[in-house]
C-alpha cells in the first residue's frame, strides 16, 4: 500500500503565514514543517546522544505496551518521561539508548530477542521496537532499560501463524477514555481477562480542558498543572495529554497485559472533525497544522509500526491484521477520509443531501481495499473494527425519526456499497466492532434496513466508553424509544465497561461488561449481558 501525504504542501504555505492564533506562532509554523522534513537520521535533525546513566528520576512514568501482533512480531512501546506533566518530559534534547528484551518467562532467564534503540527527541523519546524471530501464538514478556533504569514488565501474545486451525480466540474491545469524566476502573478489570488481544476503537485520548482536580475525578490528593486546563492543540498540547492519560495506573495495567491493535476516532484532533474540515470550519491549512500534530503525537504514543508513522497530516492507520484460518480484521479509519457531515452534523432526518451516493465515510481507496480483502479472505470470521454506529439507529417510531449524521446513517450509501462488497465476496460471517457512543448496543446487521424481514448480512457488538458520560444508567431516558424504533437492536445498556467477544468455528459470543460508576475509584465489574451469534446464521440470540 502506498504512503502519499497529500497535504504537505499546504501545511507548507500555511507555514509561511502563520501567527494569529496561539498554535500559528513561528514555533507551530516550524512543527509543521518539521512533521514532513525533521526525521531522526536525516542529516541536521538528528539530535546528539545523551548519556543514559544521567537520568536521574524513574523514566518509565508511562509504563509499556504492545501491538499489532503478526504470527513472528509484536510491537513494542515505552516512552521517557521522568517528569511526565512537563513540557519537554524532563529530558535532554537528545537521543538516548533504550535496551529492550523480549523472553519466554517473567524473571527473563529465558530471552528470545534484545536489542539496542535510539529514543530520539523528534519523537518525544518514544520507542517502537519491532523485534522478529518470535514464534507464533506464543506469550512473551517484554522490558526495556535505561541507564540503571528498568521499566515495568509487559506481558504480550504474537498472532497465530497464518494456517493455523483455531480452536477459539478472546478479544476485547474498548473506547472513548475522557479523563476528565471518571476513573478508567474498566481498564482495571480488562487487565485481569484471559484474552489474545485488545481492539482500542477511537477517542484515546481528548481534547478537552482537564481541570486542576481531574474533572469528574475530584482528586484530594494532587492538583494537575495549569497547562492541562486548555484545549489541545500544539503538537506539545498533544504530546503532554498523552502523558497524562497514560499515567493512569489502570490503564497502563491494561497495555502491560495485552497487545493492542488501536484505531482513532474524532477526539484524537478534535470532536466530529470529517477529512480536513474542523468542527469549527477553519481554513482547511490551518485545521491540518492542527491534525499533524495530533496524529504525530498519537504515534508517539501508540504501539504501532512504521508504517503507520504520519507523513505530515497523513497516516494510513487502516490495516488488515490475520489470526490463522479463523478471523480477518480490517481495521478501518473512518475519519481521515470522510465528507464532511450532512445537514450541518447532528440528527437530522435522511435527506438528498445525507442520501447523496457521492458521499463517503472510509474514502474511495479504504473502500476498494476493503471489500478486496474480503474477496481474498478465507477466514471463517471477517472482523471490522471500526468507530460510529454501523447499524441504523432511529430516534422515534415514526416516520418524521431522525438518525445520527456522524455513524453510517449519514452516509447510506456508503454503508450499500459496503454490505454489497461483503455479500458480492461472500464474506458471510461478518461482524462490526464498534466504539464512539458511549453506549453498550447489540444489532442485527440488516441486509435492507427498510425492510425488517431482509435477510441478516452479519452482527454489531457496540462497546460502551471507558469514562465518557461520567457514570451512566443501565436504561438511559431514551431506551424505550431505541428499541422500539429499531427492531434490529437487540441491547441497549447506558453504563461504562469494556466488551469482550469469543470467536470459534461454530459462534462469534459477546459479553458486555460494565462498572457501576466511575466518578469513585474502584467499582465492580458485571457481565450484563451475553448475546451469540452462529456462523452461517447471523443473528444475536441472548445467551
Amino acid at each position: 500500500m502506498t504512503h502519499h501525504a497529500p497535504h504537505e504542501q499546504e501545511i507548507r504555505a500555511a507555514a509561511a503565514h502563520f501567527g494569529r492564533r496561539r498554535f500559528l506562532t513561528a514555533t507551530g509554523a516550524a512543527a509543521a514543517l518539521a512533521f514532513a522534513t525533521n526525521l531522526p537520521g536525516t542529516g541536521a535533525a538528528y539530535a546528539a546522544a545523551a548519556d543514559a546513566r544521567k537520568i536521574t528520576e524513574n523514566p518509565f512514568t508511562l509504563g509499556v505496551a504492545s501491538g499489532d501482533p503478526l504470527p513472528g512480531s509484536v510491537v513494542l512501546w515505552t516512552r521517557l518521561a521522568p517528569r511526565p506533566y512537563e513540557p519537554g518530559n524532563g529530558m535532554p534534547a537528545a537521543g538516548v539508548t533504550v535496551r529492550w528484551e523480549v523472553a519466554h518467562d517473567e524473571r527473563f532467564q529465558k530471552l528470545a530477542g534484545q536489542g539496542r534503540a535510539e529514543a530520539h527527541p523528534e519523537f518525544n523519546h518514544s520507542v517502537h521496537i519491532e523485534p522478529t524471530g518470535l514464534a507464533p501464538d506464543r506469550v512473551y514478556y517484554y522490558r526495556f532499560r535505561a541507564g540503571d533504569w528498568i521499566s515495568p514488565t509487559g506481558r504480550t501474545r504474537t498472532a497465530p501463524a497464518r494456517g493455523a486451525r483455531l480452536t477459539d480466540l478472546k478479544l476485547g474491545a474498548v473506547s472513548c477514555q475522557a479523563y476528565h469524566d471518571g476513573y478508567f476502573t474498566a481498564y482495571k478489570h480488562l487487565a485481569q481477562e484471559d484474552l489474545d488481544v485488545v481492539f482500542h476503537l477511537g477517542d484515546y485520548l481528548y481534547e478537552y480542558p482537564v481541570t486542576a482536580v481531574g474533572g469528574a475525578r475530584n482528586y484530594t490528593d494532587r492538583t494537575l498543572p495549569a497547562r492541562f486546563h486548555r484545549e489541545t492543540v500544539t503538537l506539545e498540547d498533544y504530546r503532554l495529554r498523552y502523558a497524562l492519560y497514560k499515567s493512569d495506573p489502570d490503564l497502563q495495567a491494561a497495555h502491560a497485559a495485552h497487545p493492542f491493535i488501536v484505531t482513532w476516532d474524532d477526539h484524537e484532533v478534535e470532536n466530529n472533525y470529517a477529512s480536513d474540515i474542523s468542527e469549527d470550519h477553519l481554513p482547511a491549512a490551518e485545521f491540518l497544522a492542527r491534525r499533524a500534530a495530533a496524529y504525530r503525537a498519537y504515534w508517539e504514543n501508540q504501539p504501532l509500526r512504521s508504517p503507520q508513522r504520519p507523513k505530515g497530516a497523513d497516516a494510513q492507520l487502516y490495516r488488515r491484521v490475520q489470526y490463522g484460518q479463523l478471523a480477518q480484521f480490517d481495521i478501518l479509519d473512518t475519519r481521515q477520509y470522510r465528507s464532511d457531515q450532512a445537514y450541518g452534523d447532528g440528527w437530522h432526518a435522511p435527506g438528498p443531501q445525507s442520501q447523496d451516493p457521492a458521499r463517503t465515510l472510509t474514502g474511495a481507496t479504504q473502500e476498494r481495499w476493503l471489500t478486496d480483502g474480503w474477496r481474498a479472505s478465507t477466514a471463517r470470521w471477517n472482523v471490522l473494527p471500526q468507530q460510529v454506529t454501523f447499524s441504523e439507529r432511529r430516534n422515534a417510531t415514526g416516520a418524521d425519526h431522525q438518525v445520527s449524521m456522524d455513524s453510517w446513517d449519514g452516509y447510506p450509501a456508503s454503508r450499500e456499497r459496503v454490505l454489497a462488497g461483503a455479500e458480492a465476496a461472500g464474506a458471510d460471517n461478518l461482524v462490526v466492532l464498534t466504539g464512539d457512543v458511549h453506549v453498550h448496543y447489540a444489532f442485527d446487521i440488516k441486509r435492507d434496513f427498510k425492510d425488517p424481514d431482509s435477510r441478516t448480512a452479519g452482527v454489531e457488538f457496540v462497546t460502551t466508553s471507558i469514562a465518557s458520560g461520567k457514570d451512566g444508567a443501565e436504561r438511559p431516558a431514551d431506551w424505550a424509544t431505541y428499541m422500539a424504533a429499531n427492531p434490529h437492536m437487540k441491547y441497549y445498556n447506558g453504563r461504562r465497561g469494556y466488551l469482550t467477544v469469543t470467536l470459534d468455528q461454530d459462534t462469534a459470543s459477546g459479553d458486555y461488561r460494565t462498572v457501576s460508576a466511575v466518578t469513585t475509584p474502584g467499582a465492580p465489574v458485571t457481565t450484563a449481558a451475553s448475546f451469540v451469534s452462529e456462523a452461517g446464521a447471523p443473528g444475536l440470540n441472548s445467551a
